[in-house]
């Protein structure tokens, strides 16, 4: 699928929607590990960015990305629009990530 055509808006500007193929979806759920949590823990002492739960989260959100992308593709669709994400905390230290969005044709205007 071509990423350009993935977009949180509902129009691509200069192409035209010529169709909508419905709802797609990624989920993924992460747990953060014991090592994690104390590698983490060691990071809060000196304060600042927590790179470790920075990279779960940037991973979790682009697997769950990829997923809805290759959920469009099995649609027939060449892009997504109106994409949002999605997290829920389902216990301590458990959570889900959802990307979703509308797959859609996409073709370019006369």
């Amino acid at each position: 699928m071509d990423h350009r055509f993935i977009t949180t808006a509902f129009d691509l500007p200069g192409y035209k929607i010529a169709g909508t193929l419905g709802l797609v979806r990624g989920i993924v759920v992460r747990s953060r590990s014991v090592v994690g949590n104390f590698g983490a823990s060691i990071q809060s002492i000196f304060g600042g960015n927590i790179t470790i739960y920075t990279d779960l989260c940037e991973r979790a959100r682009m697997d769950a990305y990829n997923q809805m992308a290759e959920h469009a593709a099995a649609l027939g669709a060449n892009g997504i629009i109106g994409v949002r994400y999605d997290a829920t905390e389902l216990m301590p230290g458990i959570t889900e990530v959802l990307c979703y969005g509308t797959a859609v044709i996409v073709q370019a205007q006369a």
